[in-house]
C-alpha cells in the first residue's frame, strides 16, 4: 500500500465509529441500554487507536482532502456526549425536570467545549473535563447512585470542563503514561464486562470501573499538584 492509501484507510477506519454510534443509537432507541454500551465500547476503542494510527501515517500529508481532527470531533460529540445524554434522560436515572437539568447542561456545555480552541494543553493533556460522558452515564448505569448524587456529579463535571483544571489523555500524555494507559484499556474491559452482564449488581466489574474511572478523572489533577521530575 502507497503512504496516501494507508493515511486514507485510517480515515475510514475513523469514520467507522459513526456507525457504531447509530447503531448504539438504534438500542437505546429500543431501550436496550447494556446493547447500546457496548457499542459505544467499540466506539470508545475505535477512538483510542484512529489517533495514533493517524500521527503514524502522517494523514494531514498523506490524506488531506479529509479532516481527521473535525471527523474525529463529529464523531465523539456523537459518541462521547448525544447518545449518552439520551441515555440518561430516557433510563429513569434523572426523573423529572433532573434529566431537563442534565441533558441541557450536558449537551450545551460541550458543544462549547468541543469548539474550545483551548481544549489541549501543552503535554497533550486536556484543559477541563474532556466531555466524556459516555464513562460517566456508564458508571452511572452501573453503580445506580441516587438521583441527587446524580444530578450533582453532572453538574460538577460540566462546570469543570471551563475550569483550569488538567485530564489526562491516557494516550498522549506521557507523564505517567506507563500506569495511564493500562488503567484506560482496563476501564474499557470493565465496561465491556458490566454491559455484558447487564450491570448486575454483583459484578466485579462495577468495583473495577470506580476505581480506574476515579484514577482517570483526578491523575491529570494530581499531575497539577505534584511536579514533575527535572
Amino acid at each position: 500500500m502507497t503512504p496516501a492509501s494507508k493515511a486514507l484507510a485510517v480515515h475510514l477506519f475513523t469514520a467507522t465509529g459513526v456507525v457504531f454510534a447509530m447503531l448504539a443509537l438504534l438500542a437505546a432507541a429500543q431501550e436496550q441500554w447494556s446493547v447500546m454500551f457496548l457499542w459505544l465500547v467499540v466506539a470508545f476503542f475505535v477512538d483510542g487507536l484512529d489517533g495514533p494510527l493517524a500521527r503514524r501515517y502522517d494523514v494531514k500529508s498523506n490524506a488531506p482532502r479529509f479532516d481527521g481532527v473535525l471527523l474525529d470531533l463529529i464523531i465523539d460529540y456523537l459518541t462521547y456526549v448525544f447518545i449518552p445524554a439520551f441515555a440518561l434522560f430516557e433510563s429513569g436515572l434523572l426523573p423529572g425536570w433532573t434529566g431537563w437539568i442534565a441533558i441541557i447542561l450536558i449537551t450545551f456545555a460541550s458543544a462549547l467545549y468541543f469548539a474550545d480552541s483551548r481544549m489541549k494543553t501543552a503535554d497533550n493533556s486536556f484543559h477541563g473535563f474532556p466531555g466524556c460522558w459516555n464513562m460517566l452515564v456508564l458508571v452511572l448505569f452501573a453503580v445506580q447512585p441516587n438521583f441527587w448524587i446524580t444530578l450533582g456529579v453532572v453538574t460538577v463535571l460540566a462546570i469543570a470542563m471551563f475550569l483550569p483544571l488538567k485530564f489526562i489523555h491516557p494516550v498522549r500524555t506521557e507523564r505517567w503514561r506507563a500506569v495511564s494507559l493500562p488503567m484506560a484499556l482496563a476501564w474499557t474491559g470493565f465496561a465491556a464486562w458490566a454491559a455484558w452482564v447487564d450491570f448486575h449488581p454483583e459484578s466485579w466489574a462495577h468495583w473495577g470501573l470506580i476505581v480506574t474511572s476515579a484514577y482517570l478523572i483526578l491523575v491529570g489533577m494530581v499531575q497539577q499538584v505534584v511536579p514533575a521530575r527535572g
